[in-house]
């Protein structure tokens, strides 16, 4: 068993611009619906983030009706427009596949396919011997990666001038990087079509060493702290795979083809979430369909799951887990099916409790956020997809605070270098997606929002309106010579807490601003959907991250 990338062809892309013009679609939605909508509505198509569209789900809706949804999308959720990529023809013909689809056979994961996909491709021990020190930068702490999603790239970046050091194929929608906090010269990335990069940023160009194929659709990563082993957690084939960290080496795979729900059906489940911890010997994963977190002990022969955790919630998602006292102990787990954070325990491998987002809030912390408050002591916050809202709680696993924004969000965050938590706006529509909230980590309230115009940038106040700063925003247009307003996500602490850094996902640039009063600094530019960045000095003190 092997697997093989998932791409549309240069032949199948020019058929999909000519049908345009032609009133006929020659796309391959079958292909289509892996590439940019099985993340969502899953392999199966039974829904997650995004609706069940399996058949039953969908008789209730005549085509014409489907057909617009995926041409002009659905205000206040994950559910964008397509009418850019697809014409009336594609539309009317993913329908039809849609509503004729007849379910495909779960793929099981295997150890043996896993390691037929790996590749050395460098000596990792020449280079150690070569460049005992990185080259390009003075510390690898001044590296931030990028990820450039529509470009398949992975760069690196000295995130103390903003220039770029590097550019690296890493498959499709490169997903999710980490480093190994025991040796940071190593880092890692995971594309969503499933390819493993290792790197080693001691060396000119930040080379590879490794590759591993180890799914077609894939999405976290999690390294032990010891430095000794990375997991990965795939989509398809469902599951979770165990590497050595040095080398890419796939030491063993953790199938879910075939899982317990929180309805008591056997089901396969995608794996979303996964942490590693400083707490103890532990990696965690979330089953996305199924509402379990499974713990393995890393330190024992076999590496086995030492603990199962159910009836989370349905739709796991990302989570995040505690700093401070007791740090990495808990996990904050979305179920964005239940519009909970369910917080797991890794002393008592249990479910320690459940944290109530409100209803269709679809909770979506991303990097997630934890600080001290003078009030209620450690305070943990995650974002809402579907809601314009920032939701905070204690360590009683009580809420403290829910803090409006302008429209549902994917990424929060923060860092001692900042008095403000971070809280992007998304998915709020064109309306609203150039917001940033900055919410006061003390009073628990917006102190003020970065919005990115198509010639102006601001920072207000949002009691008095007035305009704290301002600078010139180069306007950018998209194919069709249409102005893009800014769509701005992922706030990330960078230059060793000096700037925090801003993906503009739509507009190919990246915003820095100062960590401490939000007032933007320059862009980095040339760049194609940026979607996140990843400072090494701030996820270096990040339990998890």
């Amino acid at each position: 068993m092997g697997f093989n990338k998932l791409v549309i062809s240069v032949a199948a892309l020019a058929a999909v611009s000519s049908g345009l013009f032609a009133g006929t679609s020659n796309m391959d939605v079958k292909k289509v619906f892996v590439k940019e909508c099985q993340g969502c509505h899953g392999t199966n198509h039974q829904g997650g983030v995004g609706a069940d569209l399996r058949p039953a789900s969908l008789a209730k809706k005549n085509s014409y009706t489907l057909a617009e949804i995926i041409l002009n999308g659905v205000p206040g959720t994950a559910m964008p427009s397509w009418n850019n990529t697809f014409n009336k023809a594609d539309a009317d013909k993913m329908v039809d596949y849609l509503q004729h689809f007849k379910g495909q056979k779960i793929k099981i994961l295997t150890l043996k396919a896993v390691t037929a996909g790996w590749k050395t491709l460098n000596d990792r021990t020449e280079f150690l011997k070569k460049y005992p020190h990185p080259v390009d930068v003075k510390s690898v702490d001044d590296i931030s990666f990028i990820t450039e999603r529509d470009a398949s790239r992975v760069d690196f970046c000295d995130n103390t001038t903003g220039k770029i050091l590097s550019r690296h194929p890493a498959g499709f929608a490169v997903h999710v990087t980490v480093t190994n906090k025991r040796q940071p010269r190593y880092a890692y990335s995971i594309s969503r079509s499933g390819l493993v990069t290792m790197f080693d940023l001691n060396t000119p160009g930040q080379q590879k060493i490794a590759e591993v194929q180890v799914g077609t659709s894939s999405r976290g990563l999690a390294v032990s702290p010891d430095g000794k082993f990375l997991m990965a957690g795939n989509y398809v084939p469902g599951g979770a795979i165990l590497m050595d960290a040095m080398t890419l080496k796939p030491l063993k795979v953790y199938p879910t083809s075939s899982v317990i729900d929180t309805e008591g059906n056997i089901v396969a489940s995608r794996v979303a979430g996964m942490y590693d911890t400083p707490y103890g010997p532990y990696i965690a994963f979330a089953l996305k369909d199924a509402g379990h977190v499974y713990i393995i002990d890393y330190s024992k022969p076999n590496y086995p799951i030492v603990g199962d955790i159910p009836n989370i919630g349905k739709i796991l998602h990302d989570g995040f887990e505690n700093e401070g006292k007791e740090e990495g102990r808990y996990i904050m787990q979305a179920s964005q099916g239940s519009d909970v954070m369910g917080i797991v325990d890794f002393k008592t491998k249990s479910l320690a409790a459940k944290v109530y987002t409100g209803p269709g809030s679809k909770p979506h912390p991303g990097q997630g956020s934890s600080w001290y408050n003078d009030k209620y002591g450690e305070v943990f916050a995650t974002n809402s997809m579907n809601v314009g809202n920032a939701v905070i709680w204690d360590s009683n696993w009580d809420v403290v605070a829910n803090v409006r924004t302008a429209g549902g969000g994917l990424f929060i965050g923060t860092s001692v270098d900042t008095p403000f938590v971070w809280s992007d706006c998304v998915i709020g529509g064109p309306a609203n997606w150039n917001k940033m909230y900055l919410i006061n980590k003390q009073t628990l309230k917006t102190d003020r929002i970065i919005t990115v115009g198509t010639k102006r940038g601001t920072v207000t106040d949002p009691v008095t309106h007035k305009i704290l700063y301002s600078w010139k925003v180069p306007t950018v247009k998209d194919k069709k010579g249409h102005v893009v307003i800014p769509r701005i996500l992922h706030a990330e602490p960078a230059n060793h807490g000096k700037w925090v850094m801003i993906s503009e996902w739509n507009a190919g640039r990246i915003g820095i601003y100062e960590a401490k009063t939000g007032k933007f600094v320059k862009y980095i530019t040339g760049l194609t959907t940026p979607t996140f960045t990843y400072s090494i000095e701030h996820r270096q003190t990040i339990p998890g991250a």
